[in-house]
């Protein structure tokens, strides 16, 4: 059995956030180009090939269902999550979106409370109450322009969090880690397909290597997102996932020329600051 080495996590989880915003950037050059079923169509088509080797890892025993119904709530809320964390991509920077989408661990920590029984309290609370004062510094609903893709992102950040407690309970009930990967990526490829047929546009050459490099690049940094999660404490390596607005900052500023003003600074400090101490907090009282 290997040694646990937390610089190789670090190291994953920084790369994996780095291919993340690379998609992200590739979500967006792609907007207005090829509808958004078949984006969500080539992030889940062009990610199979690249997760054959961990299904085949799981053998057929694997890939069997324990729970279907919590599958398909997985797969519900998984395909809301990322159908409306792509439309952001096309309508806002990538900052906003990333930061936006670091609300989903704010509202896992409320919709806990009644959906998994955990314990509530005024930390936990607080902590939220500010993430979300950081959201209204971003979106500052009298600007006009931004609100609506902002909500549809805020709305995709709630179905990410219900998509985790569903696992939650698909891990209790004994469903592998390959089954839940295997049957979401399928069922959202089969679920994109059906909505992107009646509109279909066919790819250019360079539009169908940007929907290659969405899939795979998304698959690629999921495992590696995995991986660091299975190698080293989660509470050591979760705070380097915000290494994405870094990222995504860069890469918004490189090819959209998107600068964030000082109250999208702000909002994304705030978001970003209540996180970080909500993280810490829930650390420590882990026993």
């Amino acid at each position: 059995m290997s040694t646990p080495d937390p610089r190789r996590a670090i190291a994953a989880i920084l790369l994996a956030s780095l291919l993340y915003a690379g998609m992200g950037a590739c979500v967006k050059a792609l907007a207005g180009e090829v509808p958004l079923a078949q984006v969500v169509l080539g992030r889940n088509l062009f990610a199979l090939p690249v997760l054959l080797p961990l299904l085949l890892r799981g053998g057929r025993a694997g890939l069997r269902m324990r729970a279907p119904g919590l599958h398909a709530q997985r797969l519900a809320w998984g395909f809301l999550g990322m159908a409306t964390a792509f439309h952001g991509y096309a309508h806002l920077p990538l900052a906003t979106v990333t930061a936006l989408g670091f609300t989903m661990p704010l509202m896992l920590a409320l919709l806990a409370v009644p959906l998994l029984g955990e314990r509530m309290d005024r930390a936990r609370l607080l902590c939220a109450a500010i993430g979300f004062g950081g959201v209204l510094l971003m979106v500052r609903p009298g600007d006009g322009g931004a609100v609506a893709p902002s909500l549809v992102v805020l709305a995709g950040a709630f179905a990410w969090a219900m998509a985790m407690i569903t696992i939650r309970r698909m891990g209790a009930s004994g469903e592998s880690g390959v089954a839940i990967v295997f049957w979401f990526s399928l069922g959202s490829a089969l679920l994109a397909l059906v909505w992107a047929l009646p509109g279909w546009v066919w790819p250019t050459p360079r539009q169908w290597l940007l929907l290659a490099v969405v899939g795979g690049v998304a698959a690629f940094a999921q495992m590696l997102m995995t991986e660091a999660y299975r190698s080293a404490d989660p509470t050591l390596v979760a705070p380097f996932e915000y290494s994405a607005i870094i990222w995504t900052t860069g890469l918004g500023v490189a090819f959209w020329a998107d600068w964030p003003d000082g109250w999208d600074a702000l909002g994304i400090a705030v978001l970003v600051g209540a996180g970080l101490w909500l993280w810490r907090r829930e650390a420590a009282l882990r026993p």
